[in-house]
């Protein structure tokens, strides 16, 4: 009982005001303990989201030089021709991003965005995802499968693991496009430039890959509400109908 006490008054001094009555405390208390679980259930949707996008980019695209899209096809590029280390430019490159992110969306989501970006370089850096397969179309399919799921998880979390998501988001706010509508409009412009330095073979499956991404983003996000329905069955249908 001493204990919980001094664990009590520790969580008032920092938390609550010292004046606060029993009810009052009560109820910031709930509040606090809400909060606390909704971080931590963003959080774990988050981490699913950047092993997810992990696992999608080692162990598909990335061995058999598929590019990715968005602000990673940008330090993709960037480390194919400065030979400057990919999970350093993944930061760098969605720095200003998340600044965007800070001025149109919020501080908190800017916040989670960049532990998310950080987090998701250190497991592009440390993480030793097996390569799964080969064969193209199987690593276009699939690896777009995994890294949209991660990128749809990271936003239901709260952030986005790829900085022009914010952009996306901002358009999406704006428009009937939806998220995956706006990063596969985006990408393209990045595929177009990138057939142009490498091939428009890798530009052409890298195109496959995101279209099976930005469905994956869509499910996640969006849920298939337009499927749901109901069947009533009886004796007044007319009624009814």
């Amino acid at each position: 009982m001493a204990k919980a006490g001094l664990f009590d008054r520790a969580l008032r001094q920092l938390f609550f005001n010292e004046n606060d009555n029993s009810i009052s405390y009560a109820r910031k208390w709930i509040g606090f303990k809400i909060e606390f679980k909704k971080l931590l259930s963003d959080a774990f949707i988050i981490l699913t989201g950047i092993f997810s996008a992990g696992f999608g980019l080692k162990g598909f695209l990335l061995p058999n030089a598929f590019l990715d899209g968005g602000a990673m096809g940008i330090s993709l590029l960037l480390a194919k021709v400065t030979g400057v280390s990919l999970p350093f430019l993944i930061v760098l490159v969605n720095a200003p991003f998340i600044l965007l992110g800070f001025r149109i969306i919020g501080r908190q989501f800017a916040f989670k965005t960049t532990i998310a970006i950080v987090l998701l370089a250190l497991c592009v850096a440390f993480i030793p995802y097996p390569q799964i397969t080969s064969d193209k179309l199987l690593v276009a399919v699939f690896g777009g499968f995994f890294l949209g799921a991660g990128i749809g998880l990271a936003v239901r979390g709260g952030s986005v693991i790829d900085g022009t998501e914010v952009l996306a988001i901002g358009i999406s706010k704006n428009s009937g496009l939806t998220i995956g509508d706006v990063i596969m409009i985006i990408n393209i412009i990045i595929f177009s430039v990138a057939a142009w330095l490498m091939s428009i073979e890798i530009a052409l499956y890298a195109m496959l890959t995101y279209l099976s991404a930005s469905k994956t983003v869509d499910f996640i996000i969006e849920g298939i509400e337009e499927y749901t329905g109901v069947t009533i069955i009886s004796v007044k249908s007319d009624k009814i109908r």
